[in-house]
């Protein structure tokens, strides 16, 4: 597999180079799942990096010998290896083929071929949610990225995440080689949700496997899982929304047209997120993924234009 390659090529095997998030996203478009578009930087180009940039002894002298319950330390040692990150240069080769890839999408996407499309750039680390571990939420996301030179430092800002002290920390307390990880990149092309949330097909609170449970927010999801907004409530049985729980829904994160993003207040305590109709399309559209997986699953999803 190349340094660079589309989503689309992208399976449940192609974990080690794609990352979980990678990997599992690739199986949703290879089973028909509406997924945005875009390309996967693998592992490959995160330790091409590393090697070019002679990062690797100093990572693993700076983290030799640390406490997972030293916070200072950790904060310290993830300083100081961040620091090289982002006096890193990517290396010439896999730089012109994520900016190539980059134009490729923007030509299948773009209604406009003189703008470059916005893209969400996420991290997908290697040891993702293990049965006896979770890593959710460790590593950094950047939406609304527009524009090659800015992709290109989300890139590295994506890898640098990879050596937070709260990562560095987990990983010492659970025995994981600090020399034995590594991150790949997902781009996508960002969706401008006018609604998003999580999906779970099976009721976390309960443990009752015919209730699908979703959280709905206004904007994009980064406000619900970063746990800065009161969800909408809903809980699907069969064919009947059997819960519904307006939630205040106080703020929401949205793109901004020169890219990045910003965070808006909203009054929308007495407004529903999500219509019922596309609750209900939602709800059928997470059962249909636990099939093709064959278990329960948690799904993120965005609503906007009518679509999800």
């Amino acid at each position: 597999m190349s340094s660079i390659t589309p989503l689309s090529k992208l399976e449940h095997s192609s974990l080690p180079l794609a990352g979980g998030k990678g990997a599992n996203l690739g199986a949703l478009l290879q089973a028909g799942f509406p997924v945005p578009p875009g390309f996967c930087i693998t592992t490959d180009a995160y330790r091409a990096f590393v090697e070019a940039n002679h990062l690797q002894r100093e990572i693993l002298q700076t983290c030799q010998d640390l406490q997972a319950d030293d916070p200072a330390a950790l904060e310290a040692a993830s300083n100081t290896i961040r620091g090289r990150f982002a006096a890193g240069q990517i290396p010439v080769d896999v730089a012109n083929k994520a900016r190539q890839a980059y134009v490729d999408l923007n030509r299948q996407s773009a209604t406009d071929n003189r703008q470059s499309i916005p893209v969400a750039v996420r991290s997908s680390a290697t040891a993702e949610d293990l049965p006896d571990m979770s890593f959710a939420g460790q590593q950094d996301t950047y939406l609304n990225i527009i524009g090659e030179d800015a992709l290109l430092q989300a890139v590295i800002d994506c890898w640098s995440s990879l050596w937070t002290a709260r990562a560095i920390g987990y990983r010492a307390r659970n025995g994981i080689p600090q020399d034995d990880v590594a991150l790949a990149v997902i781009v996508q092309q960002m969706v401008p949700s006018e609604v998003s949330g999580v999906l779970f097909t099976a009721n976390p609170l309960t443990g009752k496997r015919a209730e699908i449970v979703i959280d709905a927010t206004l904007g994009l999801g980064e406000a619900l899982v970063s746990g800065q907004v009161e969800p909408d409530h809903y809980v699907v049985d069969g064919e009947s929304i059997i819960d519904k729980t307006l939630g205040a829904k106080s703020l929401s994160i949205r793109g901004q047209s020169g890219g990045g993003t910003q965070t808006v207040p909203e009054e929308a305590s007495t407004q529903q997120a999500l219509p019922d109709a596309a609750i209900m399309e939602l709800a059928s559209l997470g059962r249909r993924i636990e099939q093709a997986f064959g278990a329960p699953q948690d799904i993120e999803w965005a609503w906007a234009e009518g679509r999800l």
